[in-house]
């Protein structure tokens, strides 16, 4: 016992030190694993723009907005969805900052009276003028509004005041714009001098006689570019190869797309519910419990329906069943549940007494009134109409219809299938003059139908779908080829010969995508999959990106290019600039073969090409018939001083060498030309693209660090 009390003496503290050690790499791993944020200090930091930084918690609320306002507009949801939200929050706080930023300098404000102004003045928001209308009058109310407002700083929740706060944020941002942007609108100026000059540039008419030598002449193999003149030429043009970060990869793609076996199978578990299809009375229920939950209960006029084989569909009659047929990636069973003539179009005029509303600043539906409430509403005002009661009057102090409330009620030209089913059925079923209260989702309708125009039939059909999409087999299959490719390469050279072998034994090709953003989504050539963007920045320059699933294949990539934000290599800005050194290096190996020009005749037989002519060349015309695009050419052609003179410098144009003489220039009667129309239009066009440009002036001048990808 002895002997092992000293040796647990002797080591414990050399124990503790080794135990305490094997924590701090533990940590430290775990901190890289979650994006090394342990050393890094600020973990709510999505960028900074001139040193001012953009907060994660304020930039979520900015995305999530986004997001739903793209979803109202239909755009659904999925990766495209969020980042297009993405993209469209960060811009948004890039403006709101530089914006501050210039104003701050500039002294311009929005004070407290000017805000509140816009909010209760004579020009509201369009989101107030909706929601505090003067039931009375049908005009916006804003002492009603004043009241919410404050109501809502002293005793609303967090969130509402946070909401409240937002809005109130947008309002004051869009004045502060308008007022930035005016410094610059109301300073464009096209003097009537200018349009006058160009005008005169533009009646000018130039004949030219030239020699050309094209650059294909010269084979490319003669000629050398080396990595030094590449700098150089980059060097010279710096801002012309910027560069943000990005990556580049090489990757070979493993189907997983259903296979036609897959097809069948489901093609055959879909004809299996057609019996219960065929024979069910509550096809609405039928289908829910199929989980197809967009049946629209609602005559829709054929011209209308807009869906594969809809002819053949409405040759079966009511009550039978067409199908299964493909329609956008799934097997479809259409059945003719009703047909009868229906109307065109209808002139209508309603009151909603609503139960649910749009909140506007959320955009959801919150509960106003109580169903019994409203249906009690609904009759007492259909009561109040048969005794004469006036229509009109009636909208403005009931209904709860935003879209119809300022035309009396009224939506004229409503095709078949645009409203809710049990709304579209009343218009569409009964006869003109008809009147009646209908119960929506949104609340009880009184409805009056005015006229109707036109005459087509009209059909209910119900849509029975089952997506193709890959079995497990399928899937397995793809996964596990993915698997034993990825299971041979190790690098570079091992992954482009196993890609080769692919190739030539399976048909399956190696492809690459470039220029991939950090804050990506979309991957060239394969699909959205932000998940595989940032397995693709997890890896190393050489390393292989793991199996992962991108649309309908399994991918195996490998890092090609791993590009930092500032000035491309001489690798990346290859491709662009050897081509013009190429022809910069055959425009002086032709001038010194041209030698001095002493005339055009002369120059025509140094070279053994014939002298050619171009005529009626216009000022503002760069490319032209007979030469090309050849700006430089142009140029010449109008230079007063060469006139019937042989221009003494050989001209490196874009497709060859030219030797010039400008044998007229003439002037043309200048069309009737309106210089102040001129001068008002091209007024206008400034004023539209100067928020744009002026966005992007601050925006390049700007030193803007996005940190994004470290949270999405």
């Amino acid at each position: 016992m002895s002997i092992i009390q000293k040796i647990q003496d002797q080591y414990a503290k050399v124990m503790a030190v080794i135990i305490a050690i094997a924590l701090i790499v533990f940590v430290i791993m775990l901190a890289f694993e979650n994006g090394g944020t342990l050393f890094r200090g600020d973990v709510t930091t999505v960028g900074k723009v001139n040193g001012e930084v953009i907060d994660y918690d304020r930039f979520r609320i900015q995305v999530e907005q986004q997001t739903m306002m793209l979803q109202q507009r239909g755009m659904g949801s999925g990766e495209a969805v969020s980042q297009q939200a993405l993209e469209q929050a960060w811009n948004g706080e890039i403006a709101r900052i530089l914006l501050n930023q210039e104003t701050g300098k500039l002294g311009i404000d929005v004070g407290k009276k000017e805000l509140n102004d816009i909010l209760f003045g004579s020009n509201p928001p369009q989101e107030l003028l909706q929601a505090f209308q003067d039931p009375q009058t049908g005009r916006y109310n804003p002492a009603l509004a004043q009241q919410q407002i404050n109501q809502i700083k002293t005793k609303g929740t967090e969130e509402q005041k946070a909401q409240l706060n937002a809005f109130l944020e947008q309002m004051a941002f869009q004045r502060l714009a308008e007022k930035f942007d005016a410094l610059f609108t109301t300073s464009i100026n096209f003097p009537k001098w200018m349009i006058e000059k160009e005008n005169a540039q533009n009646s000018l008419l130039s004949k030219i006689s030239f020699v050309r030598e094209p650059y294909s002449s010269i084979p490319d193999s003669t000629v050398k570019v080396t990595n030094e003149d590449i700098q150089k030429y980059i060097d010279k043009h710096k801002e012309e190869f910027k560069q943000t970060e990005s990556r580049s990869i090489s990757y070979v793609a493993f189907n997983a797309e259903p296979s036609a076996a897959d097809s069948a199978q489901i093609r055959e578990s879909l004809l299996a519910l057609k019996p219960a299809f065929d024979s069910v009375t509550d096809v609405k229920a039928f289908l829910r419990n199929q989980g197809v939950n967009n049946y629209y209960d609602g005559y829709i006029s054929a011209n209308r329906i807009q869906v594969p084989m809809k002819d053949s569909i409405f040759k079966v009659g009511i009550g039978n069943i067409y199908g299964p047929y493909i329609d956008a990636g799934n097997y479809v069973l259409a059945k003719v549940v009703a047909q009868r003539n229906i109307p065109d179009t209808v002139k209508i005029r309603h009151i909603l007494v609503g139960t649910m509303q749009m909140d506007p600043q959320t955009g959801q539906q919150i509960p106003i009134r109580d169903d019994s409430t409203a249906k009690k509403l609904a009759d007492s005002i259909a009561l109040a109409i048969r005794n004469g009661a006036n229509f009109d009057s009636l909208v403005v102090k009931f209904s709860n219809d935003p879209g119809s409330v300022n035309n009396g009620g009224v939506y004229d030209g409503v095709p078949s299938g645009q409203m809710v089913p049990e709304f579209n059925d009343f218009i569409f079923t009964n006869p003109v003059g008809a009147k009646g209260v209908v119960k929506t989702d949104y609340g009880y309708h009184y409805i009056e139908i005015l006229s109707q125009k036109g005459s087509s039939t009209g059909y209910k059909i119900a849509y029975l779908n089952k997506p193709i999409e890959a079995s497990a087999e399928t899937d397995m299959a793809a996964n596990s080829q993915a698997t034993k490719f990825a299971a041979q390469v190790k690098d570079r050279k091992s992954f482009e010969e196993a890609a080769d072998k692919l190739q030539k034994e399976k048909g399956v090709y190696r492809s690459v995508a470039q220029d991939i953003a950090p804050t990506a989504s979309f991957v060239p050539g394969l699909g959205a999959s932000r998940t595989f963007v940032k397995s693709i920045y997890n890896a190393k320059l050489g390393e292989i990106v793991q199996p992962e699933r991108v649309g309908d294949y399994y991918v195996v990539a490998i890092v090609t290019e791993v590009n930092k934000e500032g000035t491309m290599s001489v690798d990346k800005a290859r491709f662009m600039v050897e081509p013009l050194l190429i022809n910069q290096k055959k425009a002086e190996l032709i001038s010194q073969k041209i030698g001095k020009i002493t005339t055009l005749e002369a120059v025509a037989e140094k070279l053994k090409k014939p002298i050619e002519v171009a005529d009626s060349l216009r000022f503002s015309g760069q490319f032209a018939q007979s030469i090309g695009f050849e700006p430089k050419v142009i140029g010449a052609a109008f230079n007063k001083e060469n006139v019937n003179k042989v221009v003494n410098e050989p001209i490196a144009g874009t497709q060859g060498v030219y030797v010039v003489r400008i044998d007229n220039l003439t002037a043309t009667p200048v069309e009737a030309a309106n210089v102040e129309e001129t001068r008002k239009m091209r007024y206008m066009q400034g004023k539209q693209q100067a928020q744009y440009q002026t966005f992007q002036a601050l925006k390049e001048a700007a030193s803007i660090k996005d940190y994004r990808a470290k949270f999405y």
